[in-house]
């Protein structure tokens, strides 16, 4: 029994160009060559290959492709063919998520087809390694679709409002897969003036124009072995639009002022905050290049349709700018969620972490940031809405806040002041203890149980408020190490 892999080849009733001799070497081969009832695959099969000298798929091939599941297609077309017309390719894309390639003497690579073996979804902690804060079932999705994204070279179109993190998302993409020791380069093509764009994402040879006094690469060379994101790419002129069609077709990158094109191995991956369909509709996004764009969509919801993630995301980016500007550590009080979820957000995360970001700075020693910190949110609301955002808070003070903690009323800070000894006198060891132990419970309400920071807020190390928490019989209902 032969251990090489297998492939399957659909003939259609064009010629093989004598090509499965040359591959006997390195693919265990069947060869189906009726046009009019083609035979699915092996089970075992690694690889389907398909003859596609023809305009369109026959319909019966079609209905066959929907029962191969996962397989990788590869589709086949003579050197000497033509292109094929932007019909044609939607055509054939009825098949699936196909490649295409060469009949030639190098033989498909093995090693396509994704394993069957279910994976675990990954952890909070595994998400929050490569950029993300999932709570939502819409971001679950989104991961576990940038997960598949990366476990291929597919191109990735993100599509979503502004600030809804679909660099993130790339950045995240790269880090899962196998090229994350590659580079990874960000182009923001809105950024770049228009005559400019072709030969910074292509690069130029020296006396290309006036000021190319040497040979430059550009990003997509940059970007070789590993990822390049193209953010709005809906901005991108025609005359760019067809030389990244051509970097997508033939993985090779033409640099202006002539010299030889350059292969390039690289994950693309594209992002847009604007309906690319509705621009190739108006002629101002060329069709061809959108279906090579559309291959692997992921489309990021608005932080409005995910509130339930908010309060995480605030509190990473609590600890994440604590860190980056080396300031006090802080805490959100719990009343805080109410607020923060009640806004409308229409800059999402983005404007999220910039609202973190400015009470943090304003706050100054301040450890716990309250409501209070939050006020200049509604400044931005328009005055239509704020009655809604006023209900959605109250709504949600009463529903989202843990219940109260055991002690009746807030400490005093002017204690000397306000202390009375009683006339009968007391035992001041107790009195002490029911203080400290007031204090303590305080402390983990507002900090939500993190004992670093609750210490923090009582003037105590870590190991001494952990002291006093067995001393006072307090119950340490988490007792791993809080999470910095």
């Amino acid at each position: 029994m032969s251990n090489l892999p297998r492939l399957h080849w659909t003939t259609l009733g064009e010629p093989t160009l004598g090509m499965e001799h040359r591959w006997a070497s390195h693919w265990d081969y069947t060869l189906d060559s009726n046009k009019a009832d083609p035979a699915l695959p092996p089970k075992d099969a690694e690889l389907w290959a398909i003859s596609a000298g023809a305009v369109e798929p026959p319909p019966a091939l079609v209905r066959v492709s929907g029962e191969v599941g996962a397989m990788p297609i590869l589709l086949l077309r003579k050197p000497d063919a033509g292109p094929l017309s932007p019909e044609s390719l939607l055509a054939w894309s009825e098949l699936g998520s196909a490649r295409w390639g060469e009949i030639s003497e190098q033989p498909p690579l093995p090693g396509m087809r994704p394993s069957l073996q279910i994976e675990p979804p990954m952890t909070g902690g595994q998400a929050l390694g490569v950029g993300f804060v999932i709570v939502s079932e819409a971001m679950k999705n989104v991961l576990a679709k940038a997960k598949a994204a990366a476990a291929t070279k597919a191109t990735v179109l993100l599509t979503g409002e502004s600030g809804t993190g679909k660099e993130v998302v790339s950045k995240a993409i790269h880090r899962m897969s196998a090229e994350a020791d590659g580079p990874f380069v960000a182009v923001h093509c809105g950024a770049i003036p228009e005559n400019l764009i072709e030969s910074e994402l292509f690069g130029y040879a020296k006396g290309a124009f006036t000021d190319a006094r040497k040979d430059t690469p550009g990003k997509f060379r940059e970007a070789h072995e590993g990822t390049i994101f193209l953010d709005e790419v809906a901005t991108m002129p025609m005359a760019a639009q067809v030389r990244l069609l051509r970097v997508l077709q033939e993985r090779e990158v033409q640099p202006l002022g002539g010299g030889g094109a350059v292969k390039v191995d690289v994950r693309v991956i594209v992002a847009t905050n604007q309906d690319l369909w509705k621009k190739v509709q108006e002629g101002s996004f060329r069709e061809d290049l959108f279906y090579r764009l559309d291959v692997v969509p992921i489309s990021l919801p608005p932080l409005r349709e995910r509130r339930e993630e908010i309060p995480a995301l605030a509190q990473n980016f609590l600890i994440r700018k604590a860190r980056e500007y080396n300031l006090y550590p802080k805490v959100l009080h719990p009343s805080v969620d109410a607020r923060l979820c009640a806004q409308p957000w229409p800059g999402n995360v983005r404007q999220l972490e910039n609202a973190i970001e400015r009470s943090i700075v304003l706050a100054g020693s301040k450890p716990v940031l309250t409501r209070e910190d939050f006020e200049f949110l509604m400044e931005r609301v328009p005055e239509e809405e704020r009655e809604a955002v006023a209900s959605r808070e109250r709504d949600g003070i009463d529903s989202s806040l843990p219940p109260p903690p055991i002690f009746v009323e807030p400490l005093p800070t002017n204690i000397g002041e306000r202390f009375e000894l009683p006339p009968d006198g007391l035992d001041l060891n107790q009195a002490v203890s029911e203080f400290e132990k007031n204090a303590i419970l305080q402390a983990l309400s507002v900090t939500r149980g993190n004992k670093k920071r609750a210490a923090e807020l009582v003037g105590l190390k870590r190991t001494t408020f952990l002291e006093k928490m067995k001393r006072l019989e307090i119950q340490d209902d988490d007792p791993a190490p809080d999470a910095e």
